[in-house]
């Protein structure tokens, strides 16, 4: 079923803060992913990064997963409070996530085109012509 989610990116606290965010709302991380995991020549990660959060995932409740990440200068992004979340959108096929992503970027700008990763998603994020940022992707079927 296609759901909408936040993603919050953080400098390097988002373990620290996704712990806080357990602590109050309970229940266990669905996926913890360290930049360390990432398979070797998708992204030349400093041995400084690799301890930082790839990526997490949170459930909350039935309905709600919060998600994050950490970015840094290494990354090509310094994220500031205020700039720190994205919505994302998971689409139910590969066609919705494809349409989606065209609607949404019309007058914006891709960050990321979308593509399969190595996670087994189908996945491309954007800015859309308002200033929002955006993740959508798809689960590829295997």
């Amino acid at each position: 079923m296609a759901g909408l989610y936040p993603y919050l990116t953080f400098n390097g606290n988002c373990e620290e803060v996704f712990d806080f965010y357990k602590s109050i709302f309970g229940g266990e991380f669905s996926y913890v992913g360290r930049f360390k995991d990432m398979p070797p020549g998708e992204f030349e990660v400093p041995e400084a990064e690799k301890e930082k959060i790839m990526h997490v995932s949170l459930p909350i409740g039935k309905d709600a997963v919060l998600m994050g990440s950490d970015s840094s200068e290494a990354f090509g992004r310094v994220v500031k409070p205020g700039d720190n979340f994205s919505l994302s959108y998971n689409a139910d096929t590969k066609e919705d996530a494809d349409k989606m992503f065209a609607a949404l970027v019309e007058g914006g700008k891709i960050t990321m085109p979308m593509s399969s990763t190595f996670w087994g998603a189908y996945f491309g994020m954007l800015v859309d012509k308002f200033g929002i940022q955006w993740m959508v992707s798809s689960e590829e079927k295997k």
